[in-house]
């Protein structure tokens, strides 16, 4: 089995974020998807196998499956794009969130993503408790984004991820306008073993529409400030985000291991 390793959103190796990709003849058995994953220990890993029309995709996370992951839709579309379907200018993929349409714009690799709601909640005491720092408002849909006023607080945030884990949402985000960029943001996930996620393509689906609201403009660039780092184009066409950025190989591989019956 061919298993990639892509640095997605940015196009230096050993920045951007990390994603093993998996190309199937055939599904495995969830128990060995989750075991692949948790070897790996990146924030995903993703498996794709050939469909009737396009490419059925699913991603784990080392604490279990989700239903959306931005950067490692773009490594699965990198790998397919470079070594299976050099001639493609499209391609859709199959998943728990709907079919993503994915494509080729010059060096980048662009993605038609579902818009994430706004549901304004209040600034609790926990959220500061976690953060270390008051934000000035919250939002709420799979995960918790969390608005704050100055860059320098997103980039210096040392979260207790203890706390971070009682707070609502599958993960949790913050943002803030940026000097560089329309905006700046991090993402943790410690309920799925991830305490900081380098680049997230998901979380853009809640940050994009806030900032076209909050900046009057349609399209931003915008920077996730983890160590790693990662640079992503995002455009908000009505309940849609088209995000977009590049990809580098890092490795490719063969996965040869031996399994019980059970676990194939």
């Amino acid at each position: 089995m061919k298993q990639y390793i892509v640095d997605a959103f940015t196009d230096v190796v050993f920045h951007g974020n990390q994603a093993a990709v998996c190309v199937l003849d055939e599904w495995l058995s969830e128990k060995l998807m989750m075991d692949i994953a948790r070897e790996n220990n990146f924030s995903e890993t993703a498996f794709t196998v050939k469909a009737d029309e396009g490419y059925d995709l699913r991603w784990f996370t080392p604490g279990g499956e989700i239903d959306l992951c931005g950067h490692a839709t773009l490594a699965t579309a990198y790998v397919l794009f470079n070594y299976y379907e050099k001639d493609a200018a499209r391609i859709v993929f199959h998943t728990q969130s709907g079919d993503l349409y994915i494509g080729r714009r010059g060096d980048c690799i662009e993605m038609d993503f579902p818009v994430y709601s706004l549901n304004e909640v209040p600034v609790t005491d926990a959220m500061t408790a976690a953060m270390g720092a008051t934000p000035r408002e919250a939002y709420l849909d799979r995960d918790l984004l969390l608005v704050y006023d100055d860059e320098d607080i997103i980039r210096n945030i040392n979260p207790d991820f203890g706390r971070l884990k009682q707070l609502d949402g599958m993960g949790v985000g913050i943002t803030a306008p940026g000097k560089d960029y329309d905006c700046v943001s991090r993402f943790f996930v410690p309920e799925l073993s991830i305490n900081e996620d380098p680049v997230t393509g998901s979380a853009h689906c809640m940050i994009t529409p806030y900032w076209v609201k909050q900046l009057g403009k349609s399209s931003l660039k915008a920077y996730q400030a983890s160590e790693r780092g990662g640079e992503l184009n995002c455009e908000l066409r009505g309940d849609r985000v088209i995000i977009s950025g590049r990809a580098v190989i890092f490795a490719v591989s063969d996965l040869v291991f031996q399994t019980s019956g059970s676990d194939r």
